[in-house]
């Protein structure tokens, strides 16, 4: 075999390998819109139902501290659902969703990543 052929041989060898890493490996997005509208500071956290991880993760939560409309872009698996828990600091028994730690059952918390947004969730007192 030729340098030359070697040379495209591993060329291709190595554009494949990259190419089924790149279907494997295929992230989606999806958009979480939320509102409190508790006078105290919210925690809140999502968790994915078919894997061991959450977002924002490594321990940490987002704080929601106003009345505002927050945006929150999580990069995710395509079709994985995703629930979202929040809380009042300090009161784990005050909760939307599925609560912290994903502990709680709810209806209608879980989305599906495929690319979309939510409407505005709203977290009434």
């Amino acid at each position: 075999m030729t340098s030359l052929a070697k040379f495209i041989f591993i060329g291709l060898a190595v554009l494949q390998a990259v190419m089924a890493s790149a279907s494997v490996a295929r992230a989606e997005t999806l958009t979480w819109q939320i509102r409190s509208e508790h006078p105290k500071v919210v925690s809140l956290e999502f968790y994915s139902q078919g894997r061991s991880v959450s977002w924002p993760g490594d321990g940490q939560v987002y704080v929601i501290k106003d009345y505002d409309t927050h945006t929150y872009r999580l990069s995710c698996r395509p079709g994985e659902q995703i629930c979202y828990g929040a809380w009042v600091r300090n009161r784990k028994r005050s909760y939307w969703g599925v609560g912290a730690n994903n502990r709680n059952r709810c209806r209608s918390c879980c989305y599906t990543c495929d690319g979309g947004e939510t409407q505005v969730i709203v977290l009434n007192p």
